[in-house]
């Protein structure tokens, strides 16, 4: 399979979990599972067939509220390698949030993450470039890495 249909099977497994609820550490889909950030990033990678299955948890909810060890971006470091290009569907995003990068999504079409966030309580679509997201209270630009799964890979 090309890495374009791979790709794209990522991004379409990610779509699979619309709608499902959120909930810290939770990855079950569908209106009566719940799932978080990170767990919809990993289960999107290992259920479209990316990767071998992995489960990261248990992990604090609240870290990046209290400490700067990057727990987050070790989860996200096991899907792909960070990269510095312009985003492109089937990249992961990763935006910092408190005192370490701690939110994260698929990017998919015309410049759009899917996620699982606490704010819309689900899986949604948002722009990429979501006032919310993508800016900090001040205005200025929110911190963000951008990770490539097939980065390095032969």
């Amino acid at each position: 399979m090309s890495e374009s249909e791979q790709r794209a099977r990522f991004v379409a497994e990610a779509k699979s979990w619309l709608g499902t609820p959120f909930r810290d550490q939770g990855d079950v889909k569908g209106s009566k599972g719940c799932v978080d950030c990170a767990m919809l990033l990993v289960r999107s990678a290992v259920d479209s067939g990316l990767l071998p299955a992995f489960d990261p948890r248990p992990y604090p909810p609240q870290w990046h509220l209290h400490r700067d060890e990057e727990r987050f971006l070790a989860i996200v470091g096991r899907l792909g390698k960070e990269v510095d290009r312009a985003a492109i569907p089937g990249d992961v995003i990763v935006w910092r949030v408190g005192r370490c990068f701690a939110h994260g999504g698929i990017v998919v079409e015309n410049d759009h993450v899917i996620h699982a966030w606490y704010r819309s309580r689900a899986v949604t679509i948002s722009p990429l470039h979501d006032a919310e997201l993508a800016c900090l209270q001040t205005g200025r630009p929110r911190p963000f890495k951008l990770f490539d799964l097939w980065a390095g890979k032969v």
